[in-house]
């Protein structure tokens, strides 16, 4: 991971900076999915605590995973709505971490009709079981994504690990993301 390209999502009186990182972010996802090397990271280095995630998208790897990823066209038709950078070594003072999915156990029923199905149990076990207060509410930056293969609409939240003065290797999914290898911190 020592080359990095950064967008910048431009300025737009019709969406909001999140609404435009999302549009990015799912074409990027179905990039790396398409390339399914786990060689790629993503960064949000404008992220803050209180679920906003700023307006820069950083992609990190080494120059040759970079290219190809450019290489296979992505980007195209989002130039209305992003600048890029060129591909830029990382700079020699950054620090490292993680960044990784957190998905909340927001749905109630989901959780009960899934309790119902494989514990062989009734819809009153199940809501004594799971009542409504499980909900599971996280505090944490997000996107809002769609999911191509069911249609429907999902907040994918976005958890940093600790800052650390060494890389650990490893390998990054179809989201950038991962709970072991780490990403430049600069």
């Amino acid at each position: 991971m020592d080359h990095y390209i950064e967008f910048r999502v431009l300025p737009d009186p019709e969406n909001t900076p999140s609404a435009l990182l999302s549009i990015v972010y799912s074409k990027l996802h179905l990039a790396l999915a398409e390339l399914g090397t786990g060689e790629i990271g993503i960064s949000f280095p404008d992220a803050d605590k209180k679920q906003a995630l700023g307006k820069r998208l950083r992609i990190h790897g080494s120059a040759e995973a970079l290219r190809r990823l450019i290489d296979i066209g992505w980007t195209r038709g989002l130039h209305d709505y992003m600048s890029q950078s060129d591909m830029l070594p990382v700079p020699g003072n950054a620090r490292f971490r993680t960044l990784f999915r957190v998905q909340a156990k927001s749905n109630p029923d989901r959780l009960r009709r899934r309790m119902m199905k494989r514990h062989g149990v009734d819809a009153a076990t199940a809501i004594r079981h799971i009542p409504d207060s499980a909900a599971e509410m996280l505090d944490l930056p997000y996107l809002q994504m769609k999911s191509l293969s069911t249609g429907r609409h999902f907040r994918l939240f976005f958890r940093y690990g600790p800052i650390e003065e060494k890389a650990h290797t490893g390998l990054f999914n179809a989201y950038g993301l991962s709970r072991e290898a780490t990403i430049p911190w600069f």
